[in-house]
């Protein structure tokens, strides 16, 4: 760093906090380290006492640390993201819809496995509202070179880090099995819970059809939502290895392609999805969807209602956090389930 004259340093970059004191109003930095200093800034730091400033010697081959942050923030952002104003250095991503946030987990950690760079994010696949905070980037130290950022657009790849996929999903159907129900044995407690979850990502249930334990029955049950047009097609119970629980295989026979049945994920272990070929998921949900406050149910959900693709690994890769804790309170998705 260099001594100069204040009136001397429009463009150079301050290497300390400048303190702005007024009794009984403010004490609190006026100009932070790594300001920019503008000509309109001269008068203000001349009226703080300050004659002389310490600033960066800034040559060709190095970024102050707020154009480096607008590097690190270009390799990230994507459709449906506001970046927020530099800050010392730091640029935040926000969402501008509700939806689900993605992000190349491989390339991130490409990136941030150089030195001095940190993009810090959400989990990927995590379920976002409007203006939730999605990452935030920075460069460590005040001043970085050049040829470290040429680095880290190489590691980043083409193509932005992040995705946001708005719900796109809107029209549903219920197929309810059971004899027990069928017959009015008992009260049906499992469709409204399925309801309500659906109305968080703005899909309305259009059709419900209450069928008994024959698998024909709740194929044809299956294939009639299909045929009116139902995005997604929800089964409840059935969904266990008793000889009476035919939902799996009704799904299967419903010409639908099973992706998986069964998921390394408590509660929600007897899971089922599956895909036409059109994209019309079909879903099986075993009975802890009815009772429990989060299942598996909710991990998979945002990606069909944002209507992302599910493929057997994505299942599989559950198991590394698919264990839910039971808090007495709920917070997810502020928790470690299903956090990949």
């Amino acid at each position: 760093m260099k001594l100069i004259r204040t009136e001397d340093a429009v463009g150079q970059v301050l290497c300390h906090d400048i303190t702005q004191i007024i009794p009984g109003i403010t004490k609190d930095a006026r100009f932070r380290k790594g300001h920019i200093v503008k000509e309109d800034d001269i008068p203000v730091l001349l009226s703080l006492g300050k004659d002389h400033l310490y600033v960066w010697e800034k040559d060709d081959t190095v970024y102050h640390e707020n154009e480096a942050a607008q590097i690190l923030c270009d390799v990230c952002i994507n459709e449906h993201m506001n970046p927020s104003p530099v800050k010392e250095g730091k640029i935040e991503l926000s969402s501008s819809c509700d939806g689900l946030f993605c992000i190349d987990v491989e390339r991130l950690d490409a990136v941030n496995d150089i030195d001095q760079i940190m993009i810090a994010s959400r989990h990927t696949n995590t379920p976002v509202k409007k203006g939730d905070k999605l990452l935030g980037t920075r460069v460590i130290p005040l001043v970085i070179s050049k040829e470290k950022m040429e680095l880290v657009k190489k590691a980043a790849g083409d193509g932005p880090l992040c995705r946001l996929f708005p719900y796109q999903l809107k029209k549903a159907g219920i197929v309810t099995t059971g004899n027990e129900v069928y017959y009015g044995r008992i009260q049906d407690k499992f469709t409204p819970v399925v309801i309500q979850k659906l109305e968080q990502y703005g899909i309305k249930t259009e059709e419900h059809i209450i069928v008994n334990d024959e698998k024909e029955k709740i194929k044809e049950a299956i294939l009639t939502l299909k045929e009116k047009g139902c995005e997604l097609i929800i089964a409840t119970g059935g969904m266990s290895v008793d000889p009476d629980d035919q939902t799996p295989g009704a799904i299967r026979e419903s010409g639908a392609k099973m992706i998986s049945y069964g998921a390394p994920v408590l509660p929600g272990a007897m899971f089922c999805l599956a895909y036409y070929e059109d994209g019309t998921a079909v879903m099986g949900l075993p009975g802890c969807v009815m009772y429990a406050k989060t299942t598996i149910f909710d991990l998979i959900l945002p990606r069909v209602a944002a209507k992302v693709p599910v493929t057997r690994k994505d299942i599989t890769r559950l198991g590394h956090g698919g264990l839910c804790l039971g808090c007495e309170t709920c917070r997810y998705p502020a928790c470690s389930f299903g956090k990949v």
